[in-house]
């Protein structure tokens, strides 16, 4: 996939509905968000991910614009189009900081796209849009991959989940992609089988897990 390309776009619709949207709207996904709660954390996400490739350093902040819709709509366009900026110039091996395994600066532009996707979910869901959220189902897998290869196992390793209990094969029905979370544990493996954009919103908990798997994923923090 073209990464950055599609960052630039989906960071587009994503100010698209803060621009437009009801800001004091609830986020029925972030459980006592409003949308201009959600559109200052999705900015400063992009400023803190600009900060990692051009500092090396996790430790980037940056203060709220400020209140009122014309302020956060200019703070995130700054930040998204800055990021967008920084990762059209930076080599992707270039060193960067990451909290995945590669310390390259090639990480986040998929990391992005897929942060930014999901919150605009979460934003189309809090003008009720959800219908318009679209990505595709070799998206959607490739967010299964990450939750799968990076999210799960940090959760794990940095003790914020158990590991699950059973062995989980998750199936997008509508691609001929399957993988298996936790493969060796002890339980009995259950499947977790859906289109690959729901496979995707279940392992974040946007949707409810369906199925045999659904008590197995219950017990655990999968992503955060």
């Amino acid at each position: 996939m073209e990464w950055i390309d599609l960052l630039e776009t989906t960071t587009g619709r994503f100010a698209e509905v803060l621009a437009t949207g009801d800001l004091a709207a609830p986020v029925p996904t972030c459980p006592g968000w409003t949308l201009a709660d959600l559109g200052e954390h999705t900015r400063w996400v992009h400023a803190w991910a600009t900060h990692a490739v051009v500092e090396g350093s996790p430790d980037g902040d940056s203060p709220a614009p400020g209140p009122g819709r014309e302020v956060l709509v200019a703070g995130y366009r700054a930040a998204a189009s800055g990021l967008v900026d920084v990762l059209r110039r930076t080599p992707p091996d270039a060193p960067a900081w990451t909290f995945g395994p590669e310390k390259v600066a090639g990480f986040w532009p998929r990391r992005q796209v897929h942060e930014v996707t999901m919150h605009l979910y979460d934003a189309l869901g809090s003008q009720d849009r959800t219908r318009e959220w679209q990505p595709g189902p070799e998206l959607g897998w490739d967010g299964v991959e990450e939750v799968a290869s990076l999210f799960y196992p940090r959760q794990v390793r940095l003790g914020r989940s158990e590991p699950l209990t059973a062995p989980v094969r998750v199936v997008a029905t509508d691609l001929d992609r399957s993988l298996v979370l936790e493969p060796d544990a002890a339980g009995k493996p259950v499947e977790l089988a859906a289109p690959a954009t729901d496979l995707l919103l279940q392992l974040w908990g946007r949707l409810p897990a369906s199925g045999p798997a659904a008590d197995v994923l219950a017990g655990a923090r999968i992503t955060s």
